[in-house]
């Protein structure tokens, strides 16, 4: 294929704008894929994105499309993500193209995360198609959408594409402004190879493939590659592209988007964003890779039963290669036992790995409270990063405590503007600007501590502004704060699993409520738990669980009293005896329970 008709593009927009629907038209138009064959949000591959409406990972797919000009042009489509915790996987995205479809919902308007994924376009230089998707909804408003995108984008509304995804309006429009608008890829095949790996993922037959985009040079089967971070050498064992099942090629030129396959079975030696040459005559510099994204939330993952503990370890090493952004690191839990320290881009990110572990490898586990990352700086003046309560020195080694904050970007409805503005005050946040995108919409501005927004900040939004509002943060910076760590005890034995670091002011409340929340989701035994909660030695909230009524007189019907004074004394005895060494087994509602509380 020519370089000049191959044109590289991804669609990117807020959640639930239709971005998988347009995909799929786009498919169907371009007879990519037969009316058989055909499934809605066809590019989701996973059960879970198909549940919940949303795309988890990005899918890549070659198009072949006959223009109004009588070319036959080739599209690489890359769908993405709309989810704030999964920018990630837009920024992969975006690195491989040139060009991309900003979807706007025509009743919902821009919102946070359409701009959040214009800003990443617009750092990569990329063209940018804007589409009012939806414009068939009784409650569309085109004018007032179209108003907000130019002032955005500072275009004329002419370059506004009116579409409707769900019923096939537009969708040659779009194709022909992909054609004219985004430019062909840059790079030639006779320069020395290069090529950008932008994901991966695990076939139990090939091992691990590959997905790159061919910057420059030409990549045939059987070529000696070398990963230009490691040094490491492989020889293709098979690449190809996918239209949307995979097709087999001779070999990719540059400019095109495809697969590769090496035989490499450990998944830790693929880094993606890294470059791929050509071992025998190799490139002089990498590419620069796409917005490398750190984990800001870290939870404990232990398997309930301990002997799936190298299961689950398996499972990890293949979930990693599918899903970069997500980290892990062996621990052990004095309550659970062995586990895995594991870092995420938000709560929706860690939620999905849970299911996608339990559901994809047959796993049943455990999720400890999350925490973010804090800088502990100790009396000596050394600094540590502190992911895990367990690991927050004792009150006497520490100066100071310094907590991330994010500027958080929220768009309501202006009717909603009072309560989110009483929403954010009351998690520490600080007012930074209020800007208004239109008459109706306003976009609040606040500086937030990152653990307040965490849980269910974006819930809260969405509750106050009657679904119309969403949320799209930045991290800034660390600054001090007064920050101590929570305990849980059980019978008066510390549950780590429970542990959590919170701002001192906020403790008790806190503790109050993950005590009484315990109260009602531990089972009765057949003796007294008392729940507690406690900072350092000081005990600030208190719960008990009744035990287990069991009248052991039943069969005592006459005779003395003393005889059923025996067998109380006997039972006393009994479960004194059974508190002390008794197991109290805490549910896994418990652990979400603790956390939402």
């Amino acid at each position: 294929m020519q370089r000049e008709l191959i044109r590289n593009f991804s669609i990117i927009a807020h959640v639930d704008h239709g971005k998988s629907t347009l995909a799929d038209r786009i498919l169907q138009f371009t007879g990519s894929i037969s009316d058989r064959d055909f499934r809605e949000q066809l590019l989701d591959d996973m059960d879970l994105e198909r549940e919940r409406g949303i795309t988890i990972k990005a899918s890549a797919v070659t198009l072949n499309y006959k223009a109004s000009d009588g070319q036959i042009y080739s599209l690489n489509l890359i769908d993405t993500p709309g989810h704030v915790d999964f920018t990630y996987e837009v920024s992969k995205s975006i690195a491989a193209c040139e060009g991309a479809l900003l979807v706007v919902d025509a009743a919902q308007g821009v919102e946070a995360q359409t701009v959040a994924n214009l800003y990443l376009a617009m750092e990569h230089n990329l063209v940018i198609i804007p589409v009012i998707n939806k414009i068939d909804l009784a409650t569309a408003q085109i004018e007032k959408v179209k108003g907000q995108i130019t002032e955005i984008l500072g275009i004329d509304e002419g370059q506004i594409i009116l579409a409707s995804a769900k019923e096939g309006i537009g969708t040659k429009e779009i194709l022909e402004a992909v054609i004219k608008r985004i430019p062909p890829p840059r790079g030639g095949s006779e320069n020395p190879l290069q090529a950008l790996i932008f994901d991966s993922s695990y076939d139990t037959f090939k091992g691990v493939i590959i997905y790159l985009r061919i910057v420059n040079g030409l990549l045939h089967k059987h070529t000696k590659i070398k990963m230009m971070s490691n040094n490491s050498v492989y020889d293709v064992q098979e690449l190809g592209v996918f239209k949307p099942k995979a097709e087999i090629k001779d070999s990719l030129e540059a400019g095109e988007v495809g697969y590769i396959t090496s035989n490499i079975r450990d998944a830790k030696e693929i880094l993606i964003g890294d470059t791929i040459t050509d071992s025998q005559h190799p490139a002089s510099v990498p590419l620069p890779g796409y917005k490398k994204l750190r984990p800001m939330v870290f939870a404990g993952i232990y398997p309930v039963n301990s002997k799936d503990f190298q299961s689950l370890r398996t499972a990890m090493e293949k979930m990693r290669l599918s899903d970069a952004s997500f980290i892990y690191e062996p621990e052990t839990s004095p309550s659970l036992g062995f586990g895995f320290r594991c870092g995420f881009l938000g709560l929706l990110h860690m939620e999905i790995i849970q299911e996608r572990l339990e559901r994809e490898y047959d796993l049943n586990l455990v999720v400890t409270t999350p925490s973010v990352v804090y800088k502990v700086i100790k009396t000596g003046g050394e600094t540590l990063e502190v992911d895990n309560p367990a690991k927050l020195p004792s009150p006497s080694e520490i100066d100071s405590v310094l907590e991330p904050f994010v500027r958080a970007y929220i768009l309501v409805p202006k009717e909603s503007m009072g309560a989110i503005l009483e929403l954010a005050e009351a998690r520490r946040g600080s007012y930074v600007s209020t800007e208004y995108l239109g008459p109706q919409k306003v976009q609040i501005t606040y500086e937030l501590p990152l653990s307040e927004i965490l849980v269910d900040f974006y819930d809260k939004i969405k509750s106050l502004s009657k679904g119309y509002g969403s949320l799209d943060y930045e991290l800034l910076d660390y600054r001090p704060s007064r920050i101590v760590k929570l305990d849980i005890l059980i019978n008066g034995e510390q549950f780590d699993a429970l542990s959590s670091l919170v701002f001192k002011d906020k403790a008790y409340q806190k503790g109050r409520a993950v005590v009484e929340k315990l109260k009602e989701l531990i089972p009765r035994q057949l003796f007294k738990v008392a729940i507690q909660a406690a900072i350092g030695g000081q005990i600030i909230a208190r719960e008990d669980v009744r035990s287990v009524g069991k009248d052991v007189t039943a069969k005592c019907y006459g005779g003395d009293i003393t005889r059923k004074r025996k067998l109380w004394e006997k039972q006393k005895s009994g479960k004194k005896r059974l508190k002390q060494f008794g197991k109290v087994q805490i549910p896994q509602e418990a652990f979400f329970a603790a956390l939402k509380a």
